[in-house]
């Protein structure tokens, strides 16, 4: 059996998630990690068996012959780290989302295709036994309408409340949200956007995100959908999408899927873990060239991305954005 060479770069929650499935795989043999400094790399690296820590992505895979490469680092320490994987060939899956502004990921995706290289993005949403159920429920009814939402508080890092670096909740969290509505009910085309600002930086010095705000989509087939988002509420985090249909409604969260219909309420609960079947099968694709397994890849989540750069553009301007 192929035992797979993998290098992780980010020491953050993702980092970790992945670098302790990784270590659980079997097939896997962790061998590297790069961090913002070496003393967190050689931190993070003393946890794992046989692994080593570095301070520069390029000394690490000057050192190591990588089969495949995670990118965690939050959103606005991108760029470099793909650029160098797809300079060497090297098959990378890289977090949501693929940056905090609209250019650079347009930039890596040309790339990437003229490299033919092996991608995956982690929304994770998409492998959820939940999404597998609803897609198959959703096959014979019309849809009409959708309505998403992701209702929290804000995260303490300084970098995620600062748009310049997070992209601001919409780009960095509800992004996943956008993402699922794309894959099961197809494209978007016109993104029309208000948002709400002034309590998080009146709490938060720092902050400059927006607090809220709705989004207004408009997608191929007539269907639309709102999505909204806030990261002022103190506790109570919620986050979810709901489709209504000739047949009632469904409503998909992080917990599994449930079915209104006239007649009965069914509840399918997610059983296996969505980031495990997501690196199975972007090591599967490393392994074999076969990369149907992929529920996203980076050209599909620059899909994804351009609709929630749409979204701030909108809000921004005050006019519609067409796709």
């Amino acid at each position: 059996m192929m035992t797979l060479k993998v290098g992780l770069i980010g020491t953050g929650w993702f980092g970790d998630m992945h670098a302790k499935l990784l270590t659980q795989h079997k097939d896997v043999e962790l061998q590297a990690v790069t961090a913002s400094s070496q003393e967190k790399a050689e931190a993070f690296a003393a946890k794992l068996p046989n692994a080593k820590g570095y301070g520069d992505v390029q000394q690490m895979l000057d050192a190591h012959s990588l089969d495949a490469v995670y990118i965690c680092t939050p959103p606005f320490a991108r760029g470099n780290f793909e650029q160098q994987c797809i300079e060497r060939g090297i098959p990378f899956l890289v977090e949501k989302p693929l940056y905090s502004e609209a250019e650079l990921p347009e930039q890596l995706l040309e790339a990437i295709r003229a490299r033919g290289l092996i991608t995956s993005v982690g929304y994770h949403f998409r492998y959820m036994d939940g999404t597998d159920r609803a897609q198959e429920l959703l096959a014979n009814r019309q849809l009409a309408l959708a309505l998403g939402y992701w209702m929290g508080g804000a995260p303490g890092g300084t970098w995620w409340r600062r748009q310049e670096r997070s992209g601001g909740q919409f780009v960095e969290q509800t992004t996943h949200i956008v993402d699922l509505l794309r894959y099961i009910a197809g494209e978007v085309t016109e993104v029309y956007a208000a948002y709400h600002e002034g309590i998080l930086s009146s709490q938060d010095a720092n902050a400059n995100v927006a607090d809220a705000g709705t989004v207004t989509l408009k997608l191929e087939g007539g269907m639309i959908a709102t999505i909204s988002n806030t990261c002022i509420i103190p506790a109570g985090e919620q986050a979810g999408l709901h489709f209504y249909t000739n047949e009632g409604k469904l409503e998909i969260s992080h917990g599994g899927v449930k079915d209104f219909t006239a007649a009965t309420v069914i509840e399918y609960k997610n059983k296996s873990n969505p980031y495990e079947k997501q690196m199975e099968a972007f090591l599967h694709a490393v392994k074999t060239g076969d990369t149907s397994l992929i529920r996203s890849s980076y050209e599909d989540a620059c899909k994804t991305h351009r609709v929630t750069m749409a979204a701030n553009a909108s809000a921004l301007s005050g006019q519609v954005i067409k796709l």
